[in-house]
């Protein structure tokens, strides 16, 4: 089964500012990317997306250029929740909190919110209950990075200390086949 992980575009958040599920608008002009992640995507899919608006907006704009019957909103598609640092400027975030996180992003989570580990499983448990229920119809996954790593930690059997080796940018489309 063919499945294509898309990251929303850039958000209307400035650099270096932390967040995760915090719901933020996309940066506009846009039609150009979402042309371009239109051009790398099956006519015949299933479609799901992070209930995030970054991710609904694209997800939308697929839907109706596709002609996808419905978009299948997933909360275990959410970013990482960065808890008490969403939407702090990495910066300003004390180092006391942050470096403990930094040594070990994932079994440490942060305050009020997760670790990658919390994510990963919330990822695995979406790959066992939808992906592995779905036939082989092909899966468009538009969601975050953090998510898509995630999906490919597990997949290509990367470690999680690992994620961040994996590129993943804005409006990227990763196709991979399970």
């Amino acid at each position: 089964m063919e499945v294509y992980l898309v990251r929303h575009t850039e958000t209307v958040c400035e650099k270096g500012i932390c967040y995760g599920q915090s719901d933020l608008e996309i940066l506009e002009p846009y039609d150009a990317v979402f042309q371009s992640v239109l051009k790398q995507l099956p006519q015949d899919a299933k479609l799901y997306s992070s209930p995030l608006r970054r991710c609904v907006a694209l997800a939308r704009f697929v839907k109706d250029s596709l002609q996808i019957d419905a978009i299948h909103q997933d909360s275990r598609l959410l970013e990482m929740n960065f808890g008490d640092w969403e939407l702090k400027n990495w910066d300003a975030i004390e180092p006391e909190d942050l470096n403990p996180w930094m040594s070990d992003f994932v079994n440490v989570r942060v305050p009020n919110g997760e670790s990658f580990t919390d994510l990963h499983l919330r990822v695995s448990d979406f790959m066992q209950n939808e992906l592995e229920t779905n036939g082989t119809k092909p899966i468009i996954i538009i969601a975050h990075a953090g998510v898509i790593r995630s999906f490919l930690c597990k997949i290509l059997n990367i470690p999680l200390k690992d994620a961040f080796q994996n590129k993943v940018d804005f409006g990227a489309v990763i196709k991979i086949e399970l």
